[in-house]
């Protein structure tokens, strides 16, 4: 793997100059933005995963960043290795907290995430339009069954997740026609991915507070 190999990926980018993509690069502070709002709100008893949730947010931010800067393998693993860990560790504590699952099991039951995705992308590689964003579709997929499985003993959360998944795919939907529209749209619609993709992981942690503190009550 060559880590300083250049990455031609959006549409916004021109040429491999630091500030080639600068709306995809300023619109990550969505991210740190999303991460302080939250930060601040859950600041109180067993809302340490929150917590961490929201310092792995503004990690994305930063990583992304990079991504849209320097635009270059190394810069493409530290922008996508925070959403990985954010998404195992909403799972985790999904398991834990929604569903119930002691620790063990649902560290357990969260790495069943990987061969879940690995079933499902090469059906979402045939999709059009949004097949080049196949290995995000995943996430919203997994997020929709477990609304759908909380929807009597949770409602409240259910409802949270579904409304999670909607802009999720909104969010994605952004990504995957970036290329599509770049003749009549040379800014591309990338940074949009990111300003909705901030919105929906700071909901997911909003619904992920409520349930906690709502135990508490």
């Amino acid at each position: 793997m060559q880590w300083t190999q250049y990455i031609d990926a959006y549409c916004e980018r021109s040429g491999p100059e630091y500030w080639a993509e600068p709306v995809n690069a300023v619109t990550n502070a969505a991210f740190l933005i999303a991460a302080l709002i939250m930060w601040r709100r859950v600041q109180g008893p067993r809302m340490g995963l929150a917590q961490a949730l929201c310092v792995i947010l503004g990690l994305i931010g930063v990583g992304s960043y990079l991504f849209h800067t320097h635009a270059v393998v190394w810069a493409a693993v530290a922008d996508t290795t925070p959403i990985a860990a954010y998404v195992l560790l909403y799972i985790f504590a999904a398991n834990r907290d929604f569903r119930g699952m002691s620790g063990l099991w649902a560290f357990v039951a969260t790495l069943l995430f990987f061969p879940f995705a690995y079933v499902l992308m090469p059906m979402f590689e045939a999709l059009p339009v949004l097949g080049v964003s196949a290995a995000y579709l995943p996430v919203p997929a997994m997020i929709a069954l477990y609304a759908i499985a909380l929807r009597k003993r949770l409602p409240r959360v259910s409802t949270g997740l579904a409304i999670g998944v909607v802009i999720l795919m909104v969010s994605l939907t952004m990504r995957s026609v970036d290329a599509r529209v770049c003749t009549t749209l040379p800014l591309g619609t990338h940074f949009l991915w990111h300003i909705l993709n901030a919105v929906m992981l700071g909901w997911m942690i909003e619904v992920y507070r409520r349930h906690v503190e709502a135990q508490q009550g």
